[in-house]
């Protein structure tokens, strides 16, 4: 349904088509004042302590409301959330850039961590709701069509800095932020009238009490898919907080410095559709998810170089491992989210809108998390030991996940299909546990060895003890 020999609808292809230039424009308005708001807050007497805080809290708050925003996603709408967003985001970067005129430090201060506030609100939301319309209108391309749009974003986040940077030597501090602001206002029109509708009509169907995110994480390979997340979006920040120190020794002007930075983010911007294809075409997300962590570490072991290598520092090494960095990074997101959504259906969570977000709120927020943790762990790292052991530490973090990835792949065996509290017919039973079975299989099918009966459900939780709690078709 939805396609047709290989198509999309013409349904789908608006819905792609705007959500991807939403998700363009945003990048651009949240990544566009990198180059210059911090000489601009310096001036006006702000520390570096106090402006970095300013970009950070942007993650941590992303990270804290996106959850929120998963759960009640069904009773908000998603139309309305992803419209509401877009504004939002928009209207504050409008406002960011007229801060400049704000002259008391702790005013210029308060303002800015506000203005940051309000706009990772909406921006939580955009997002969110964009990854969940994403989820219900490809149920069957999900992963592909995630990579397409973090190749929108991923440009944008590329497209921003040296926007802003050419808009604020043409006109100042002001223009960067009123003109991408506008264009994201523009899109935000768009959508509000082109947009088609993704909400129907809720369904019943949850798992019993308590919070509906806890239960997603309940679930072993969705939480590890979390972690997964957090571990990339670290790997990433440290890059963004260390690699222009790491640079210095040779002597790069700032247009090839800048140049240097680029190449992790196209090559992420790049590899993300062929992973999600992969995805989509039946290689197990859990597979892409290892190669991507094994990637993470090998590119890291370069970028130091590792202690334990006898080779120096040198701009071609960097170079090399910053693109297989961006290779890993888009394997284990792309991987994840579309893993995630396989993962909570064929546990026994509703097919419907609520799953998907919850599972986009799950994703958005452990990226932030992640985010936020990366950039300020690596300065204290790299302050403490250096950059050659500082990198070491995402290593590790990176063989926990292949650790874990494998451990899990064995310990959890294939759920007996999705649970209800109703008793329905058989013959809907089997067909439902065979589609869960499937979905199962497509992500850890080429891992896991045929289920015994003394092998557990879930990593803990005996078969025996899930079938006494609920009731299957």
């Amino acid at each position: 349904m939805g396609r047709i020999m290989g198509k999309y609808t013409n349904r789908q292809i608006a819905t792609l088509l705007i959500i991807g230039l939403a998700d363009f424009c945003s990048a651009i308005c949240v990544s566009l004042q990198a180059p210059f708001y911090p000489a601009e807050a310096e001036a006006k007497g702000a520390t570096a302590t106090q402006y970095g805080l300013v970009f950070g809290i942007f993650e941590l708050v992303v990270f804290i409301v996106s959850p929120i925003y998963g759960e009640y996603i069904s009773k908000i709408g998603a139309k309305f959330m992803f419209n509401a967003g877009i504004f939002i985001t928009g209207s504050t970067c409008i406002l960011f850039g007229f801060l400049n005129h704000v002259q008391d430090t702790k005013t210029f201060v308060t303002l800015s961590f506000l203005v940051r506030i309000v706009e990772a609100l909406g921006n939580a939301g955009f997002l969110t709701a964009a990854f969940s319309i994403i989820a219900k209108e490809f149920s069957d391309n999900v992963s592909v069509t995630f990579a397409a749009l973090e190749t929108c974003f991923g440009v944008g986040l590329i497209v921003g800095p040296t926007v802003g940077g050419a808009l604020y030597e043409l006109g100042g501090y002001t223009l960067p932020f009123v003109c991408m602001g506008s264009l994201l206002l523009t899109a935000a029109a768009l959508t509000f009238f082109l947009l088609p509708s993704a909400d129907g009509p809720s369904e019943t169907d949850s798992l019993h009490g308590g919070s509906q995110m806890i239960e997603l994480l309940k679930i072993p390979p969705v939480a590890l898919a979390a972690f997964s997340i957090i571990a990339s979006s670290i790997s990433i920040g440290f890059v963004q907080a260390t690699l222009e120190p790491h640079l210095r020794p040779l002597q790069l002007s700032p247009f090839q410095t800048g140049l240097v930075f680029v190449l992790n983010g196209a090559t992420y911007a790049a590899s993300a559709p062929i992973w999600g294809k992969l995805c989509d075409k039946g290689v197990p997300p859990i597979i892409i998810s290892l190669i991507g962590s094994l990637t993470v570490i090998v590119a890291f072991i370069l970028l130091g170089p590792a202690p334990f290598l006898p080779i120096k520092e040198s701009l071609g090494l960097c170079i090399a491992a910053l693109i297989i960095h961006g290779f890993g990074f888009g394997a284990q997101l792309v991987a994840t989210f579309g893993g995630a959504h396989r993962d909570a259906i064929a546990y026994g969570m509703p097919n419907n809108l609520t799953t998907y977000g919850l599972v986009s709120g799950m994703w958005t927020s452990t990226f932030a998390l992640g985010a936020f943790i990366g950039p300020s762990s690596a300065g204290v790292l790299l302050d403490a030991v250096g950059f050659s052991y500082a990198s070491q530490f995402i290593v590790g973090l990176h063989a926990l996940v292949v650790i874990l990835i494998i451990i899990c792949s064995y310990c959890c065996t294939k759920p007996p299909g999705k649970p209800i509290y109703r008793n329905l017919d058989e013959e809907a039973y089997t067909e439902e546990t065979q589609l869960n079975r499937r979905s199962w299989d497509s992500t850890y099918g080429s891992l896991n060895s045929e289920p015994s009966s003394s092998r557990s459900t879930s990593c803990g939780d005996s078969r025996e003890s899930l079938n006494a709690e609920i009731i299957f078709k």
